[in-house]
């Protein structure tokens, strides 16, 4: 994740902007989704979409697998991000099924999805305003060109209800979502000519009672796994980590 400014970091691209087409007209098609009333972006909600067994079961692996979040941009403010974060088996059989449900509701490759990556918010920590769309024009720009390009969209769904703090703040656009457990919050991180979005800047805000429980899958434009998908799970074997 990278820290962000205003500056617009990337041109229009034919492609993603026929991402955020197919995208949206396939949410906008399912009776279980709904749009969010904000015009700076597209941006979805789904209730209920991990039930309390999967949410459960999702937070036990983030916390058998935590580490201190990292960012990709250096930032001179300690208290940036402060969260824990675990990078979840890719193919283990329960992280499989969310990750295949959340890539077969947007319609995307899955090979385009990043490995699930869950995150914890202790009292007090947060995730100051960011995007999470890559600067074209940064130092890592080339490394990320090679394992799948730009960001296109973001699906992130609340692991727990908060009892007080850890919304999700999107200051430009206009809304914030409370965490409400099983909840999905979608958006996509590009404009429709395919230009990144800096409407899309969003915090995660810091956690004054409880915590906070959540799990983020980012899809690029390209493939981000470039060997064949080969799951071992039916054989009862272990698959190389993505």
């Amino acid at each position: 994740m990278s820290k962000q400014t205003g500056k617009i970091s990337g041109g229009p691209s034919p492609l993603r902007a026929k991402i955020g087409r197919d995208v949206a007209a396939r949410l906008d098609a399912n009776p279980g989704v709904k749009r969010a009333r904000v015009d700076a972006a597209q941006m979805y909600t789904y209730e209920n979409f991990l039930s309390d067994t999967e949410c459960d079961a999702l937070m036990a692996l983030v916390d058998a697998n935590s580490r201190p979040s990292t960012l990709l941009a250096m930032s001179d403010d300690p208290e940036y991000r402060t969260s824990d974060s675990s990078d979840l088996h890719r193919w283990s059989a329960e992280v499989l099924a969310i990750d295949t449900r959340i890539a077969d509701l947007l319609g995307m490759p899955h090979e385009n999805a990043e490995t699930l990556q869950g995150q914890r918010y202790a009292v007090d920590q947060q995730f100051r305003a960011h995007c999470d769309y890559f600067h074209e024009s940064s130092a890592y720009w080339p490394r990320m060109k090679e394992t799948g390009g730009q960001r296109t969209w973001t699906a992130m769904a609340y692991l727990n209800n908060v009892p007080e703090g850890g919304a999700t703040w999107f200051p430009r656009a206009g809304i914030r979502f409370k965490p409400k457990r099983g909840m999905l919050v979608i958006w996509n991180n590009m404009l429709p000519d395919g230009t990144p979005n800096y409407d899309t800047i969003h915090e995660g805000m810091r956690v004054l009672e409880g915590t906070k429980y959540i799990v983020t899958k980012w899809f690029r434009e390209g493939a981000w796994l470039r060997e064949a998908i080969t799951t071992y799970v039916s054989q009862g074997k272990d698959a190389p980590a993505a």
